[in-house]
């Protein structure tokens, strides 16, 4: 299945948003277009959501083909970087109501910690929040979507690919669990 119209002008749109751009303390630099970030090897801010059901399930989501990271990657959080000027809670409640249409929720911050990897360097805080109605995905992000219980995660993540950065706001925040 290649990647529709829709995804593709998403993405091309999303690669010139203006992200902030921090140095290793997580100190604004300034702002820079997503995609000029990436490529230069820059730090910016990340949030991720960690949206749980009422019994403790963990959504997990698809990541659509057009995704600049980890493209049909599962995923087991919202979010996305931080926009110039934006605060990381701000960031995080755009973002919950954008990939997974969950809006008005309380959202409980976590952790802040350093993620590194080539193409993908982030400052990232960690939230959660609880939500037992229907989801509406942003489907030109997210493929599909479903509640499962995070211990189903570190056994998929051992032959499914996973994004690292998300499984790392997991564990951090919660534990890995055999």
């Amino acid at each position: 299945m290649g990647i529709s119209k829709a995804e593709a002008a998403h993405r091309a749109a999303s690669d010139l948003e203006q992200v902030a751009w921090v140095d290793e303390n997580d100190n604004l630099l300034g702002a820079l277009p997503r995609a000029e970030l990436r490529e230069r090897g820059l730090i910016g801010r990340c949030t991720f959501i960690l949206l749980f059901n009422g019994a403790g399930q963990l959504c997990v989501h698809k990541r659509t083909l057009s995704k600049a990271l980890y493209p049909g990657h599962w995923d087991v959080a919202a979010g996305g970087m931080v926009a110039a000027g934006e605060a990381y809670a701000a960031s995080a409640a755009r973002e919950l109501e954008e990939e997974l249409g969950v809006a008005g929720v309380e959202l409980r911050a976590h952790d802040h910690f350093f993620f590194d990897q080539p193409g993908n360097r982030l400052w990232c805080v960690v939230f959660s929040a609880v939500w037992d109605g229907p989801l509406r995905l942003q489907p030109e992000e997210v493929s599909e979507a479903r509640f499962v219980n995070p211990e189903v995660v570190w056994e998929e993540s051992r032959t499914l690919p996973y994004c690292p950065d998300s499984l790392a706001a997991l564990s951090r925040s919660f534990g890995r669990q055999a």
